[in-house]
Formats: structure tokens, C-alpha cells, sequence
């Protein structure tokens, strides 16, 4: 069986958590910040778990990590 190869677009902005669920960083950060308010980008400086219905789909991109 060959090996599966990661996708390197995924590892890039997922990875898995001590528990296996998958991380992701927040959306919205990278410009244009300006008309956001403070606490709009403060809250989303920190990253949340992927949804219960994307995990599958995105273990499978990253499977060594």
C-alpha cells in the first residue's frame, strides 16, 4: 500500500489538537482591519475546533500530522 500524501495547503492551516479533533485559526485577519473594531479582532486572535461535519474530510488531507 503506497503512502497517502499530505495536502499541503491543509497542513498549512490545520492541525490536530492532543484529544485528534482538528484545529483552525479564525478567518478574517488578514487586511483590511481597519473598519473592525478592537474587540471584533481580539476575539478572533484565537483559533477554534473545525466543525464536527468537516473533521472527517479534513483528517483525511492530513493524515500524518
Amino acid at each position: 500500500m503506497p503512502k497517502i500524501k499530505t495536502n499541503r495547503g491543509a497542513a498549512k492551516r490545520f492541525r490536530k489538537s492532543a484529544t485528534g479533533r482538528i484545529k483552525r485559526g479564525s478567518a478574517f485577519t488578514s487586511h483590511i482591519l481597519t473598519p473592525k473594531t478592537r474587540k471584533r479582532k481580539r476575539n478572533l486572535r484565537g483559533g477554534s475546533m473545525v466543525a464536527a461535519v468537516d473533521q472527517k474530510n479534513i483528517a483525511r488531507l492530513i493524515p500524518y500530522k
